[in-house]
This record gives C-alpha cells, sequence and structure tokens, in this order.
C-alpha cells in the first residue's frame, strides 16, 4: 500500500511541475496593436516587457500591417543603432508568432524605416531554465502597461530590461532531481 501511495505522489508531483513550467502564447504589450511607435516613453514596449517574465518555450505574438511594417530580430548592436541590414530572423506575418527557445535577451526593432528611431523596438529577456518556475514568474506577461512616472536616465545610453541570469543546468535534469527528491521525502514520512 506504501508504494502505491508513493507513486502516485510521485505521479501528482511530475504532473505538478509539468504545469508549472508550461509554456504560454504572450500578446506583446497585452493588446492586438502594441507594435507601432510608441506615443511616448511610457507607451514603450520596453516598458511593459520589463515588468513581465519570460521563459524558455514562451512565444510572443504580434499584430501587425504587413504591408507597412516587419518585425526584424537583430543583434545588440543592430538593436542600439537601429540598424536593419543582416536581421537574424525576419517576420513579415500579419499575426507572428515568435518562440523563445533560449534564455538571456532577444532583440526587435521595427523593418519600417525610420520607425526603430522613433522607438518602435523592443528587448524581451528570458528567464534561465532555473528560473523557470510558474510561481515565480511575477506579473502576467499578457497584462497591458500600466502609467508610470516618466524614466530616469539609462546610465548606459540605451533602454530595456536588465539581462536575466543564465545557467548550465538541463530543465529535464533539474525535473528528474526534483521527482526523486520528492520520491525519497515521501518514502522517509510514510
Amino acid at each position: 500500500m506504501a508504494s502505491t501511495s508513493s507513486l502516485l505522489f510521485s505521479l501528482v508531483l511530475i504532473f505538478i511541475f509539468f504545469g508549472f513550467s508550461q509554456a504560454n502564447d504572450i500578446l506583446v504589450g497585452g493588446k492586438t496593436d502594441s507594435w507601432k511607435i510608441p506615443s511616448s516613453q511610457s507607451e514603450s514596449l520596453n516598458k511593459w516587457a520589463e515588468k513581465a517574465r519570460f521563459m524558455i518555450g514562451d512565444a510572443l505574438v504580434l499584430k501587425f500591417d504587413p504591408e507597412k511594417d516587419s518585425v526584424l530580430q537583430v543583434s545588440r548592436k543592430h538593436y542600439v543603432s537601429c540598424s536593419t541590414k543582416n536581421p537574424i530572423v525576419v517576420y513579415k506575418n500579419a499575426t507572428t508568432m515568435i518562440v523563445l527557445d533560449k534564455s538571456g535577451p532577444f532583440y526587435f526593432i521595427s523593418g519600417a524605416e525610420g520607425h526603430c528611431e522613433q522607438g518602435q523596438k523592443m528587448i524581451v529577456v528570458v528567464l534561465s531554465e532555473v528560473h523557470t518556475f510558474r510561481q515565480f514568474r511575477g506579473i502576467s506577461p499578457a497584462r497591458a502597461p500600466s502609467p508610470s512616472p516618466s524614466p530616469s536616465p539609462s546610465p548606459i545610453g540605451f533602454e530595456g530590461p536588465a539581462v536575466a541570469p543564465t545557467s548550465g543546468v538541463s530543465g529535464l535534469r533539474s525535473s528528474l532531481l526534483f521527482v526523486m527528491l520528492g520520491s525519497l521525502l515521501l518514502r522517509v514520512v510514510l
């Protein structure tokens, strides 16, 4: 009977863990018309992204008119200079989904001439595998940004969220360790 209880408890732990690590589709800016030149600094998509917690496997959803704009994933250097030359990836679909497949910063700028220079750009920082438990996400990234006081000047000369720490620990390895420790703990208790 104890081994059946132990197995059942282990399965519950597995389902709970995978429920916490499930990826989400995230509407950028919390609304369908967010990919545009911001009307003010407080409307910047970076303000929204700074308040959100993104995890490996999450997908950004952007909606825009592909006849007038596109989304370019670029390097940090091209983000800072608003250079549309040699993008990493070009997204041109009216409804674009961008899967965040690794931890660290992702840099996006508008492909329309002059839009990046007017603030149509965004940095998304994806948490490392060690930090991907859903209960530690903070606010939901799908929420629209709330008005905030005017920002203080950036000491390094460009806006964007801080880079999330990274780790070499494998998500699968840490998941298995979590399940094994839970099983051992249950056996000790029972």
